[in-house]
């Protein structure tokens, strides 16, 4: 059996670039893991710029079309990425080591994180629109709330569940 993934941290960050959350999973690095999420933001546009161009690219892409793959590796970290059909970009972190990391166990990882967003924007007892600003952003600016907690315990929960660092979440 393969060793598990090591998951670093996660990024949640909203279709006009603004981060909905980032969750990491290492003590004393999470403006590395900032970096991180803002800098995959330019590989993410560069492999999304050819998709929307064009006049025949397909306006609800499949899972396989919404896996990026891996966007870059730095020191001793890989960002891979996600992007779902709302533009909703999703990058995980992932510490570097000597063992293969499968496209299909991220796939799924990328699923379960969408769904643990899906299911928490789909709450009907979760306020979401913006009657007290005019930024359209501002429920997922939210997400560190507590209103958001049940989102948070389920990307803890499938951090844990691939193999994420044993200590709680930092941020």
């Amino acid at each position: 059996m393969p060793p598990p993934l090591r998951l670093n941290a996660v990024a949640f960050i909203s279709p006009q670039n603004h981060p909905i959350l980032i969750r990491t999973f290492q003590k004393g690095d999470e403006l590395k893991y900032h970096y991180i999420a803002h800098t995959s933001l330019d590989v993410i546009e560069e492999r999304t710029a050819g998709n929307t161009a064009g006049g025949d690219a397909k306006s609800n892409p499949s899972s396989n079309e919404c896996y990026l793959g891996l966007l870059y590796a730095m020191d001793d970290v890989a960002a891979y990425g996600y992007i779902t059909p709302l533009k909703v970009k999703i990058v995980i972190a992932l510490a570097l080591t000597d063992s293969v990391v499968r496209d299909a166990e991220l796939i799924s990882a990328f699923k379960a994180l969408h769904m643990a967003l899906y299911h928490a924007v789909s709450n009907p007892f979760l306020k979401l629109d913006a009657a007290t600003t005019s930024n359209e952003q501002y429920p997922y600016l939210l997400a560190g709330g507590p209103k958001w907690k049940n989102f948070r315990r389920r990307v803890d929960e499938i951090s844990r569940a691939l193999g994420g660092a044993g200590a709680a979440p930092i941020s």
